[in-house]
């Protein structure tokens, strides 16, 4: 069996992994030089730095098993239980931290405890987590319109809801789905005391696509696929075109592209019994490395309150990552100015003062991850052409848009294609 594998991402290498393990022989076709899709890495100023500071939670089993499969398990950083501090600027801090104690007792204490939050307001949180336990969402809620619902006040949604799960989804809370935001909070907090625990790879994203690449039968770098040839009956894809006029026959296919991507290359999706790709829109991430000469920071990660940089990671001594999610009022800012807004709010809130900026430098995603309005059902892995399934981070996983949807939606692709 030959399978063509279209886009080479996290979701096309765990499509291409599975189905080589499976004894399937496998081709993937990636329009860039690089690997990794949305969650890669290149050089900026002879350092190598990802495109984004993508974060994973104890929760993304599947993530963290291809990593581990491709032999870069090693390569994951997660913290022993769940820490995280959150600061108010003028350094106002508190931490929410795990007691090892079963879900949802092990956070009880130290919410107690929380500083930023009035007793009317952690009064509020914990009716709406009790609530979120058993409670469903309207069709077309947002999760603005669900806290609403549910009376958390102002303090409530700026201090807790804003910093925690604008950054989980990359939406503004107005234009979150109710249901993906319940999902996320009873999958990392409510469900296993070790689901909320943040990981991050201590190296470079692009070197786990190439070990992935490297199980995979053949790869074709840069090599873009214009169009897909549908037999006479339009059930079946014979081939695909690539943009050098190369026609490759295989006996099934996985497109695991961006919907932006996926309409380029069908056209017409009506065949391939696909909702509307137009419906999902864009949300950008743009991340701040700081590079600086001062005492190393005394957290692993930092969640900063009313502030456009909504979390900071320690990657290293001297070296924190700022990221700021749905940062359309910040894509187009020059990278002299976000280096300077971000080391002002790192500054002001988490007391490096006395520090000297070294260097500074800006990756942005205009694209790092999609969404449809609340409400909208996203397509699974199968499609009206019997020998082509889909795969991609923004697919039906019943994850939101993240690394582990994207390695599971391949996963999910993989097994379309051996069953059929």
């Amino acid at each position: 069996m030959r399978v063509g594998i279209v886009g080479g991402g996290l979701a096309g290498l765990a499509a291409g992994h599975a189905l080589s393990q499976a004894g399937v022989n496998v081709e993937l076709f990636e329009r860039s030089r690089l690997l990794g899709g949305r969650a890669t890495s290149f050089e900026i100023d002879g350092v190598e730095v990802d495109n984004g500071q993508h974060v994973f939670l104890g929760c993304c089993t599947a993530f963290q098993a291809f990593v581990d499969d491709i032999g870069f398990g090693d390569s994951l950083y997660v913290q022993e239980r769940f820490d995280a501090l959150v600061v108010e600027r003028g350094g106002i801090a508190s931490r929410l931290r795990a007691a090892p104690l079963p879900a949802p007792w092990h956070l009880i204490a130290s919410f107690l405890r929380f500083r930023l939050l009035s007793l009317r307001s952690k009064i509020d949180v914990a009716r709406a987590l009790a609530a979120a336990s058993g409670a469903t969402a309207e069709r077309d809620e947002s999760f603005a319109g669900w806290l609403a619902r549910h009376r958390q006040g102002a303090e409530a949604v700026r201090v807790f809801w804003t910093p925690f799960f604008v950054p989980a989804l990359n939406l503004p809370l107005e234009r979150m789905d109710a249901r993906e935001a319940l999902f996320t909070l009873r999958t990392a907090f409510l469900g296993d005391a070790a689901a909320a625990r943040f990981g991050f790879s201590t190296v470079p994203l692009a070197h786990i696509a190439q070990a992935a690449a490297e199980r995979i039968g053949r790869v074709h770098h840069s090599s873009s696929v214009a169009s897909l040839e549908l037999d006479e009956d339009a059930r079946r894809v014979r081939a695909l075109v690539t943009t050098k006029g190369e026609r490759v026959a295989f006996d099934a296919f996985v497109l695991a592209l961006t919907p932006p991507q996926l309409l380029a290359l069908l056209g017409d999706t009506a065949p391939y019994g696909l909702p509307s790709l137009d419906a999902f829109t864009p949300a950008p991430i743009v991340d701040v490395h700081l590079r600086y000469n001062g005492a190393p920071a005394s957290f692993d990660f930092a969640a900063l309150v009313g502030s456009p940089v909504q979390w900071v990671f320690r990657k290293a001594p001297g070296y924190l990552v700022c990221s700021m999610s749905a940062a359309d009022a910040y894509l187009r800012r020059t990278t002299d100015e976000l280096v300077a807004l971000a080391w002002e709010e790192v500054r002001a809130s988490l007391g490096l003062d006395a520090a000297l900026l070294e260097r500074g430098a800006v990756t942005r995603s205009p694209e790092a991850t999609f969404s449809a309005p609340p409400g909208m059902a996203h397509p699974g892995p199968a499609t009206g052409i019997e020998n082509v399934a889909l795969a991609g981070s923004w697919t039906g996983t019943g994850w939101p848009d993240t690394m582990e949807s994207a390695v599971r939606s391949g996963l999910a692709a993989a097994r379309r294609i051996i069953s059929s």
